[in-house]
């Protein structure tokens, strides 16, 4: 069977729509893409192997070749809601205008399953000596479900992982984690006119917020990574809300809250310091304060960069290394093997409407990959 060209796969993973939110009225599943990806992968020699994750959520395992090792190509299937009436091209389409793919997945980062595909047609497979692995996750734009099981339950050990986020073709390696909770108090409400009648649930949260700032200034102060352009830790205040009239004691404060913690520090110790810095609040007001996470904490993650697989990736990709502070399925992935962020398009454009790749990635996209499949499937 003749495989379709490169637009016509960009054309058909853009148009076939797997949003994943935390909102269900957003919420879709990813079995069409997955499917179609894996009868393109199969037509061209794939053995497949795909998993679902839970209902309607698939993670895709496409291998070329035996043996052990290798080099892993990975993405994530799914991408974030849209904002409707802020597009100016079909969100679900491939559009060509300005030297630009434009479409939802274009960056971020469906399209680049299309550079695979091309790569692996252009490359002469009959001296191979170690397998490709190809993988497509799900939910990395919510919960990175896909990537946490796959870690898990990881059939195979490369010796490699590459994911295509996109990096403008930029060697990541490494990003800082994301930690983000919530904090509400509960009070008692009542006449204003009284404040014994009730228990102000913003005046606890005044504490709160006081011992939050603390903690921001000791995580400053204790955590240090010169490779970082921001090279702490940082804790934002993002979101309050509480009460609901001038003439009601408060009995209800929600705060809301995000830190980002460089590689190297643990979730389970930063949660600790968070708990020690409310200890004395929360023995105060006993039973007022619950703390919950809003989604899994990601951590940190980092390919050394003396790290022979770094060196290599510069030479390929003839740009050195960086870090980022935006998040990826890295540090799941680090945990098989070395692993690197590396893909086409800007992360200026995730997210985005009129999301869009610029035709000047195509060319080095493919060569890129070709080279790193060559490099480490042909030795």
């Amino acid at each position: 069977m003749q495989l379709p060209g490169f637009i016509e796969v960009y054309r058909g993973l853009i148009s076939t729509s797997s949003i994943s939110s935390t909102d269900p009225s957003w919420d879709e599943g990813n079995e069409k893409v997955i499917n179609k990806l894996a009868s393109w992968l199969q037509d061209l020699g794939f053995e497949l192997q795909i998993t679902e994750q839970e209902k309607g959520k698939y993670n895709l395992l496409a291998r070329k070749g035996q043996g052990e090792g290798g080099l892993l190509l990975a993405g994530h299937s799914d991408t974030v809601p849209f904002d409707e009436g802020k597009w100016n091209y079909n969100p679900h389409a491939l559009t060509e205008d300005n030297n630009r793919f434009y479409g939802l997945g274009t960056a971020d980062m469906k399209g680049f399953f299309a550079f695979i595909i091309e790569a692996v047609k252009k490359v002469d497979w009959s001296k191979q000596t170690k397998p490709l692995y190809i993988l497509a996750t799900c939910d990395e734009e919510t919960t990175m479900l896909g990537a946490r099981r796959f870690t898990d339950e990881a059939p195979i050990k490369p010796d490699y992982c590459i994911i295509g986020e996109p990096t403008s073709l930029v060697p990541v390696r490494g990003h800082k984690g994301h930690v983000a909770n919530a904090i509400r108090v509960t009070g008692r409400s009542g006449h204003s006119s009284d404040p014994s009648l009730g228990i102000n649930a913003i005046e606890i949260m005044h504490e709160i917020l006081f011992a939050m700032m603390k903690l921001r200034d000791k995580l400053v102060k204790e955590y240090h990574h010169p490779g970082f352009a921001i090279p702490h830790p940082t804790l934002n205040l993002g979101h309050i809300h509480g009460g609901d009239s001038p003439n009601r004691i408060c009995g209800c404060c929600e705060l809301h809250y995000d830190v980002r913690p460089l590689p190297g520090i643990s979730l389970d110790g930063l949660d600790n310091m968070l708990r020690g810095a409310l200890k004395e609040i929360e023995a105060k007001w006993p039973g007022l304060i619950d703390i919950r996470p809003l989604h899994d904490a990601i951590p940190g993650y980092e390919c050394e960069h003396d790290h022979p697989f770094v060196h290599q990736m510069e030479s390929i990709s003839e740009t050195a290394s960086q870090t980022v502070n935006y998040c990826t399925e890295a540090p799941f992935l680090q945990q098989l093997c070395p692993t690197l962020v590396l893909g086409p398009g800007s992360i200026d454009q995730a997210h985005q409407p009129d999301e869009f790749l610029a035709f000047e990635f195509i060319d080095p996209t493919i060569r890129i990959l070709q080279d790193s499949i060559r490099n480490y499937c042909f030795q």
